[in-house]
């Protein structure tokens, strides 16, 4: 891990605006804290974390760590992120596919939960372990007589013990961990502010590591992910004034941590837009399209207001059009 990206993990850790998230296509725990909400961090040489009531967060410092920002088309504006990645081999985790006793856990954020046991819920992941921690030694043993079993099979108790219980979630990877406390919420409810996992079996059964909207390297996994504060959005994903400060801070992440071409392919249209230049064709693969239509968003955001800005988002943004694969891809996000 280079020296830029330490200071991106530590500069991110301290900013109660910056989410976090683990997992995987299908699953995944996220991590936020409120700017008054108190919370134990750490930002030391080997490893960041912040602890709250309602969960936790820790990210080693790996030395083959690869930071990758990037942004994606939605509905109506775009996302962005920082993923935190490894090498397929280094990343690699116990993909186990049944329910699996790890024993104590010894590498809880807090040491009152270090004696609780784990329990991998067994979804298959390759780089990443969705766990459960039981604190309670009859639910524990419980749990024990259907290890060996898919906690998702016709049948299995296993799910319903574990729901009763409201355990503690704890998603690993190589990189490190995110632990919710916060109550599981019931099948029809939503989840709660702040800390919270996301287990979509049908989506799990895809075997992506990510969405198809984020450009990571082939032989490459996501471990984590950081989501800087967004420009056009609060915490909560409502809209809010556009922050010129917050576009500029990502977009130096885009500079140093992003792919060289996707940012040239912005820089063009921003370029030909400043010169009251004609829309004109542009080559590029997906995220090159999706390069050009996030640039003009961003401008429109920005308040840039121009017959030949209107011109563009006419020809390469239509309002409104989105593909089913795009919608699809979201839900990582």
């Amino acid at each position: 891990m280079n020296a830029a990206t330490i200071d991106l993990l530590h500069r991110a850790i301290g900013d109660p605006d910056t989410q976090w998230s683990l997992g995987t296509f299908g699953a995944i725990a996220e991590f936020s804290r409120d700017p008054d909400e108190p919370v134990i961090l750490r930002q030391s040489g080997d490893a960041v974390s912040a602890v709250t009531a309602r969960g936790g967060i820790a990210i080693r410092h790996h030395p083959r760590n690869r930071a990758l920002a990037s942004e994606s088309i939605t509905r109506s504006g775009w996302n962005q992120r920082i993923a935190l990645c490894l090498p397929e081999a280094d990343g690699a985790m116990g993909a186990r596919a049944v329910l699996t006793e790890l024993g104590a856990d010894g590498a809880a954020l807090r040491a009152s939960d270090r004696d609780s046991i784990l329990f991998d819920l067994g979804l298959g992941a390759p780089h990443a372990d969705f766990c459960v921690r039981i604190g309670d030694p009859d639910t524990a043993t419980e749990l024990r007589r259907h290890a060996g079993r898919a906690v998702f099979e016709t049948g299995n108790p296993a799910m319903g013990l574990i729901l009763a219980a409201n355990p503690h979630r704890v998603f690993i990877s190589r990189l490190g961990r995110i632990e919710v406390y916060q109550p599981i919420p019931p099948a029809t409810g939503r989840s709660p502010e702040g800390p919270h996992t996301h287990v979509l079996p049908k989506l799990l059964k895809s075997g992506r590591t990510h969405p198809a909207t984020e450009p990571i390297p082939g032989g490459w996994v996501p471990c984590a992910h950081l989501y800087p504060p967004h420009p056009a959005r609060d915490g909560l994903g409502e809209a809010r004034p556009f922050d010129p400060a917050r576009h500029d801070a990502f977009q130096s992440d885009i500079a140093r941590f992003g792919n060289p071409e996707f940012l040239a392919i912005k820089r063009r249209v921003q370029d030909a837009i400043a010169a009251q230049q004609p829309p004109s064709a542009m080559p590029g693969d997906r995220h090159g399209r999706a390069g050009i239509r996030i640039a003009l968003r961003q401008l429109k955001a920005a308040g840039h207001v121009s017959p030949v800005l209107q011109s563009w988002l006419q020809d390469f943004d239509p309002a409104g059009l989105e593909t089913e694969a795009d919608e699809a891809d979201l839900h990582h996000d």
